[in-house]
């Protein structure tokens, strides 16, 4: 009391000082701070004394400029108590007088930013907080530190210095937790108690702010060198993020894994921080794994790897690879969540697997077979081609760590760089190799190219030959000795003449033995159907039943092009019988879905061929090309579709550019016109009907997206015919029908017919028939837009919407 005595004489002093002004008051400043620094510093005041000092620094706030003496005034408040010194300049810059501008308040912060007061203040707390402390003062302290930037840029308006711009406030920030976590360590090695919750709040109030990259780019690589060797830091380390309230935990975890520079440095930083805390432990088993999918793979890796790193939290990566497993066999998920997503639970399988010991294998061995089963039947049942090769992927890796001695699960697919990637995760990286500064791409090159020497190294051996003595190999060398080769230079090969009449061709696709006339005749059919158009309207519909049923006898180059350009062809040549056996026996008995999908790819090469000209003479220049839909064997037609549909919106925005000039193409009858009802309609009629072998609405949903997407081609082919409203119209309600169906695919081929009813269907005809129908189809895409998970069929209503918004704006002039 009575070294305090001087203080509290000086505060009152200096304050009354401040009132009168004149040149008294530059010495009652000075009288403070020696009374300061005789009381022992901001540390040693009581209660009483930081009451009396926080008074005087508002009066110092509030007195006028030419009271307060240049220099002297800023030093009180770096030398004083920071905390109260950090709340009377908030208070002063969020109400200035008239005699204290906001730009000195920012100044004054400043200084107190540089001079390390922000550490001084943190340390300050702790000391409090270890002899119990205002709870209420220290929220307030702790929404004044991290909110700083914000309060300083909110007043200033963007003028505020360069210090306050979160990318440098926060790192300075960083530094000063590193400078409290040191006196903490020399506080504990002497002996003596201090509390670290503080500096945990402060964290973690950063982190949850968005701010994660920005102060552990500068505490990540401190702890990192800290704890290296230092149990105590260890600890230190553990106490700072089990302090961190559960309401922060998320977003301090997560800014962890994702700057950690490796499993194992995680681990020395968390421990066993999922083990003490339940929703470190939810955040890291469940939120990071199983609802989130935007992380990369080095996340994954510091994560999993983490978990596997120490005994008490290799329960929780089994435990995790089960719920992995669980999802990923899961046809529910399979179909409702995005491929992005599902990608991301299989390198987080894969990576789970790499971290399984022997043992472990052996005691849920079971589990995983049943797992792997489940799950690769529900991936091969997908539409999507990136889908089912995902799932072989990971059942075969499954299958590589249960039967490492019997055979393997196999699968033909092809090998890019995501099944590369996918397969380099079952190779456990070391954890020191683990290095976040690299691109995730250089990391799978290089971990790419470990794998090559690994298997090139066993190849070798298993494959290296036993050596025979010299004796045996020259007796094996000399036993053909006398056999002398022909010479075949000369020879020529025979050419099987092919027949020149349909009805010949007829009969030797279903009667005839000779092989050579057989393939001769398959290859030269699409020619003599298209040469005899009058001969081929005789025979069309038995010639394209035989082709339809057409087996490969011999192995013929391009075997199913030919016979599928035989069958365009026909159509073409008769286009209406044709296509009243083919649509009608889309819906038939006694039919594989291959030979269905094969109806519905000529249908539309057919339609194609005959709604665009016949190009004789001349055509534009070489840089506009007509657009092309072609519909291979198992191929994705969405996309082709996409294509044209975009080009098609392309020729109808308007562009005031000169340009090249082109040339007319010559004209020419749209063939597809006068039939097109008959390719359409059948197709519509009876897609839910169910046959004993064929269900649309059921196990064959591949079929149905082929078929969707079929009809949305036929649409768009149909525009400027007579049928195009009833097709339009037809359209619609099919659609209607299935908008909800749970494949993505289906839903993609939806979409795209709403595209070719828009562009195809003349407006006026869309604005008197089917005005109700369009509104609740415009409603029904803003909900895919919002709702739906598969980021092609978003895009494709989204580009539905802007195309229904030319026709919004005709329904506003049309007189009601």
């Amino acid at each position: 009391m009575a070294v305090a005595a001087p203080l509290e004489r000086g505060l009152r002093e200096a304050a009354a000082a401040l009132e009168r002004g004149g040149e008294g008051a530059a010495a009652a400043l000075g009288a403070v701070r020696a009374a300061l620094v005789a009381a022992g510093g901001p540390a040693a005041l009581g209660e009483r004394e930081r009451a009396l000092f926080g008074a005087f620094l508002r009066s110092l706030a509030r007195a006028p400029r030419a009271a307060r003496p240049e220099g002297g005034w800023q030093s009180c408040f770096l030398e004083g108590p920071p905390g109260l010194a950090l709340c009377v300049l908030l208070e002063a810059l969020a109400s200035p007088g008239p005699s204290f501008h906001p730009r000195e308040v920012a100044e004054v912060l400043e200084q107190f930013l540089r001079e390390g007061r922000i550490s001084a203040l943190m340390w300050e707390v702790c000391q409090q907080q270890a002899q119990a402390g205002s709870p209420e003062l220290h929220e307030a302290l702790l929404n004044k530190i991290v909110c700083l930037p914000d309060h300083v840029s909110n007043k200033l308006q963007g003028k505020n210095p360069p210090v306050f711009f979160p990318q440098n406030y926060f790192p300075l920030l960083g530094g000063a937790i590193i400078q409290v976590l040191q006196k903490i360590s020399d506080s504990l090695r002497g002996g003596l108690d201090c509390s670290i919750s503080f500096v945990s709040h402060v964290l973690g109030k950063v982190c949850v702010h968005g701010r994660q990259k920005e102060i552990l780019s500068v505490l990540v690589p401190h702890l990192t060198d800290l704890t290296k060797s230092d149990c105590i830091w260890q600890r230190i380390c553990w106490r700072l993020v089990e302090c961190v309230p559960d309401r922060w935990m998320e977003a301090v975890v997560l800014g962890f894994v994702q700057r950690t520079p490796g499993a194992d440095v995680l681990s020395r930083l968390l421990g066993n921080l999922v083990v003490k805390n339940k929703k470190a432990q939810f955040v890291v088993t469940q939120k990071l794994l199983l609802l989130q999918y935007g992380h990369t793979t080095a996340v994954l890796q510091n994560l999993l790897g983490y978990l596997s790193l120490d005994g008490l939290r290799r329960a929780l990566l089994i435990k995790v690879l089960q719920e992995l497993l669980e999802t990923w066999g899961s046809s529910s998920a399979v179909k409702h969540s995005p491929p992005e997503q599902q990608q991301y639970i299989s390198k987080a399988i894969l990576i789970c697997l790499s971290h399984l010991k022997e043992p472990e294998i052996e005691t849920c061995r079971q589990e995983l077979l049943t797992s792997m089963m489940e799950g690769v039947k529900c991936h091969l049942d997908s539409n999507l081609p990136q889908i089912r090769r995902l799932g072989m992927i990971v059942a075969e890796s499954i299958s590589s760590k249960i039967n490492t001695d019997g055979p393997v699960l196999k699968f033909q697919y092809e090998e890019d760089d995501e099944a590369r990637e996918l397969k380099s995760l079952l190779v456990q990286t070391p954890p020191f190799c683990v290095v976040p500064s690299l691109p995730d791409d250089d990391r799978n090159e290089k971990a790419d190219a470990a794998v090559p020497l690994v298997l090139e190294s066993s190849k070798k051996s298993h494959t290296a030959a036993p050596v025979m003595p010299d004796e045996e190999l020259g007796a094996e060398l000399d036993s053909d000795d006398d056999l002398i080769p022909y010479d075949m230079s000369e020879d020529k090969e025979l050419k099987t003449k092919a027949p020149v009449y349909i009805r010949d061709c007829i009969e030797v696709l279903t009667g005839s033995e000779d092989v050579d006339k057989w393939e001769a005749t398959v290859k030269a059919l699409e020619g003599l159907v298209r040469k005899n158009p009058a001969a081929t309207r005789e025979v069309s519909v038995e010639l394209a039943k035989i082709l339809l049923h057409l087996e490969e006898k011999t192995c013929i180059e391009g075997f199913v092009e030919l016979r599928q350009r035989a069958q365009v062809a026909v159509l073409t040549t008769d286009p209406i019988p044709v296509a009243k056996y083919l649509t009608s026996q889309f819906y038939s008995l006694n039919y594989s879905l291959r030979q269905r999908m094969d109806i519905l790819d000529v249908l539309v090469l057919a339609a194609q061929e005959l709604s665009y000209p016949k190009s004789h003479g001349k055509t534009k220049h070489s840089g506009a090309q007509k657009p092309c839909i072609q519909l291979p064997p198992g191929s994705d037609s969405s996309k082709d579709w996409r294509r044209i549909v975009d080009e098609r919106i392309k020729s109808k925005t308007r562009r005031f550019a000169t340009g090249q000039s082109q040339v007319e193409l010559a004209s020419s009858p749209n063939e597809f016109s006068s039939v097109a009802g008959h390719f359409f309609f059948p197709l519509i009629q009876h897609f839910d009907r169910p046959l004993t072998t064929f269900d649309l609405l059921g196990e064959d949903h591949f079929v149905l997206g082929r078929l969707v997407h079929t009809l949305a081609v036929l649409m768009y082919l149909a525009v400027n015919t007579v049928a195009v409203t009833a097709m339009g119209k037809a359209l619609l309600e099919f659609v209607w029908a299935l908008r909800f169906h749970t494949d993505s695919y289906v839903r993609q081929g939806l979409l795209s017919c709403i595209s070719s009813m828009l562009l195809s269907v003349p407006t006026e005809r869309l604005l008197e028939d089917m005005t109700e129908e369009l509104l609740e189809t415009q409603s029904w895409l803003g909900d895919v837009v919002e709702k739906d998970p598969d980021g092609d069929c978003r895009r494709l209503a989204l580009q539905n919407l802007l195309l229904m918004e030319n026709l919004k704006k005709k329904l506003r002039t049309v007189p009601s």
